[in-house]
């Protein structure tokens, strides 16, 4: 009978701590004992009488705790005020002596140290930052003292101002064009976008200079498409880049970035049929994005009604624009000019230029007379580490190779196990020798492919599009991949020919280390390329160091695995499958598709 009573005053104990009024029918403690107790082991009346007496009495001296309304301290009064006696058992004779119930402490005034029943109730949280060093110094060492203390009020508050002056919203964009680009994962602005998107705004031209990954783009298609959206109409806005490759990646992002909307671009560059382009500039799209030799192409032969619709543009974009002013052989600025002829003046259209290498022709718009009711030209150029103008997270290397020799090099070096499974880009300076790396590179066995102006537009676009896809590993191109492309997933840049002009290593190199992340760039040296490395270092204000891998000798292996032989066959295959493409005069013929 007594472990019966003591499960009872367990269960009494629980309620008290609960806070509760403990009224309960016999019935209910039957339920809860269970009935077998009473029917089985205690058959006997005189025995369950005896119990029952046991049991009123027991809960006769337990404490009664009602719901108290009044002060704190009365409610501890009353608590404290109930003793718990010990219970004997007439059947065994054993005296059980009850502890004393668990109290919960309703006031921090009355300390609790004293009672082992008590357990300690977590603190709020500024009491646990004020009372920390105490409760330290009482139990010793704290092993969370290296945990950072809980974020109070006032700091979630900072850092909710903090997280609204970094997001594109603060900024003054519209919130559709805010919440297309967090669909895209775009959330946070980088430095080039914080400051030229509110300036845009205002109605400024605006000349941007940043490195390679930085979200030019963003900067300048955002503010394009919040000004069109509150007043929709004709061709809003005219975009020039001087790559095909360029220009539709350029496309594809304000079609992603305007999906919300109705907005309606359309892409105008060489390698197409000029009639469907003449037909889509007819029908007044929003924004034409263009290169400058084709677009001047249909301003001079494509007719008034064609190009009217360009007469009422409002702004202007020159992407890259270090490239389309440049002078020289090859110039843009010709075909340029054309473009902007057929364009509102300047003092009733905004101009924009973004570029990577702020050159001194694009200083110089700067100087420019204006007239006086005109903003003055926004100029930025975001500053870098050791204001450099590559990525801090690029590493620059060089591999000195015999100029005779060097795809046997290649071929090695994209063979090692740090290199054999990074998406790369090789980089020639003329497209025949691109041409030949690629055959060769295939016959070698590498997954590659090429772009590059020998290539007709829908090839180029194609083997683009296998690059991307992870189709192909190597990408063989000339400077036309050497600018503006975003293809995220290159780990490695390998220029097979030293450029000439620094500011063109600092596009090659741009294809890597994008947005943060980390990349790699190895230029092959030869003997005649050593000036041309320092005026490289000298521009980028980085010196390269010499590529080594753990256990890897380059030349041990060239030498010890034959693959002098094994590179020089596959290169006599190479150049006379090239030459098996062309005709008596060595032009070059393309063959037919064959039809299904």
């Amino acid at each position: 009978m007594s472990f019966v009573i003591a499960h009872i005053n367990r269960l009494i104990d629980v309620y008290t701590l609960l806070d509760v009024h403990i009224a309960v029918s016999e019935s209910t403690w039957l339920s809860i004992l269970g009935r077998k107790h009473f029917n089985g082991g205690l058959s006997n009346l005189k025995a369950r009488n005896r119990w029952k007496e046991e049991w009123k009495a027991n809960l006769t001296m337990a404490p009664r705790i009602e719901r108290h309304t009044g002060p704190e301290e009365d409610r501890e009064e009353e608590i404290h005020s109930h003793q718990s006696p010990s219970v004997s058992g007439d059947d065994d004779g054993v005296e059980i002596s009850e502890r004393p119930p668990k109290r919960r402490r309703l006031s921090d005034s009355e300390s609790s140290e004293d009672d082992p029943f008590v357990p300690q109730q977590p603190l709020p949280t500024l009491s646990r930052i004020k009372k920390k060093s105490d409760l330290s110094a009482a139990k010793g060492p704290d092993r969370n003292a290296d945990q950072p203390d809980p974020v109070t009020a006032k700091d979630a508050f900072a850092m909710g101002l903090q997280s609204m002056d970094s997001s594109f919203s603060s900024l003054g964009l519209a919130p559709w064009l805010v919440g297309s680009l967090s669909a895209m994962a775009i959330r946070r602005p980088t430095a080039i976008q914080r400051a030229c998107i509110p300036e845009i705004l205002k109605g400024r031209d605006c000349i941007g200079g940043s490195r390679t990954g930085s979200g030019k783009t963003v900067a300048f298609a955002a503010p394009i498409l919040h000004r069109w959206s509150e007043d929709p109409f004709g061709i809003f806005a005219v975009v020039l880049t001087p790559t095909r490759e360029l220009a539709l990646q350029i496309f594809e992002q304000f079609k992603a970035i305007s999906a919300p909307q109705s907005l309606k671009p359309v892409l105008i560059t060489g390698g197409s049929e000029m009639r469907p382009q003449a037909i889509a500039l007819s029908t007044r799209p929003h924004v034409v994005i263009a290169t400058p030799g084709r677009l001047a192409d249909h301003i001079k032969t494509s007719g008034q009604d064609t190009i009217y619709g360009l007469n009422r543009v409002r702004m202007v974009v020159l992407d890259e624009a270090d490239r389309l002013l440049a002078s020289g052989p090859g110039s843009m600025l010709p075909d340029v000019e054309t473009c902007l002829s057929a364009l509102p003046p300047s003092t009733s259209r905004q101009t924009l230029l973004f570029t990577a290498t702020v050159t001194q022709e694009v200083r110089a718009l700067k100087s420019m007379p204006r007239p006086k009711d005109r903003l003055p030209i926004f100029v930025t150029e975001i500053s870098t580490e050791n204001n450099t103008t590559i990525p801090p997270t690029l590493k620059q290397c060089y591999l000195q190779v015999p100029m005779t020799h060097r795809e046997a090099f290649l071929h090695v070096l994209l063979s090692t196990d740090a290199n054999s499974y990074k998406p790369a880009i090789i980089f020639c300076n003329r497209t025949k020798t691109a041409d030949l790396l690629d055959r060769l590179l295939r016959r070698l066995g590498h997954r590659v492919t090429s772009l590059h102006s020998l290539l007709p537009q829908s090839e180029r676009t194609s083997n683009l599009a296998r690059f991307r896809a992870s189709a192909a590993r190597l990408l063989v191109a000339t400077d036309v991949a050497a600018r503006g492309l975003d293809i995220p997933s290159v780990g490695l840049v390998v220029n097979f020919d030293v450029p000439r002009n620094p500011d063109d290593y600092i596009h090659r190199v741009g294809r890597t280390a994008r947005a943060g992340r980390e990349g790699e760039a190895i230029t092959l040296v030869g003997q005649r390329d050593v000036q041309l490395v320092l005026a490289i270092e000298e521009r980028v204000g980085r010196q390269m160091v010499a590529w080594e891998e753990e256990g890897v000798s380059i030349e041990g292996r060239i030498v010890r695995g034959g693959l002098l032989k094994d590179v020089g066959g596959a290169k006599r295959e190479a150049l006379g499958e090239i030459e098996e493409g062309r005709d008596v005069l060595g032009r070059r013929v393309r063959k037919l598709k064959k039809t299904r």
